[in-house]
């Protein structure tokens, strides 16, 4: 199974789109999958249905950070290239869905409200929006990593 088949199939089981991207990155970097599962669930449907940043990209961002990221005794120049990796990620996700965030990919549905819960369902924006958004991320995952496999 695809990096992208395995993070819809958990998006479809019920998890959230920052969960889904994470996950299916789990085993290159090592993590135990439940944690991942913990950390990325508040960041679903835009932080918390708050619909900001997207929580695919979200996802995404963790895993940019998880790979590349600065830890303790590191120089700065690792917090760069994460920076980096990060608006690459922000902008190819832009390039191809207008914007990366939440709200107005979901052409304003309001889902913090039971009409906004209904509209979702209704157009739905599962299958139209959010899987994409998901499948995106992944893959433009695949392609920056692959970029430079020689990092951390």
């Amino acid at each position: 199974m695809t990096k992208i088949e395995q993070a819809v199939s958990k998006f479809l089981e019920g998890y959230n789109c920052a969960q889904s991207v994470l996950y299916s990155f789990c085993d290159d970097l090592g993590f135990e999958k439940n944690n991942a599962l913990k950390i990325a669930c508040g960041f679903g449907a835009g932080m918390g249905r708050k619909q900001e940043v997207c929580g695919a990209v979200s996802g995404g961002i963790m895993v940019l950070g998880a790979r590349y990221g600065k830890v303790e005794k590191d120089d700065r120049s690792a917090q760069e290239v994460t920076y980096k990796k990060i608006q690459e990620l922000m902008d190819k996700f832009t390039e191809k869905h207008g914007t990366y965030i939440c709200r107005q990919l979901l052409n304003g549905c309001e889902l913090t409200a039971k009409e906004g819960q209904k509209s979702f369902k209704e157009n739905d924006m599962l299958n139209k929006v959010c899987i994409p958004c998901v499948q995106s991320v992944v893959s433009i995952l695949e392609e920056i990593m692959k970029e430079n496999s020689t990092g951390r």
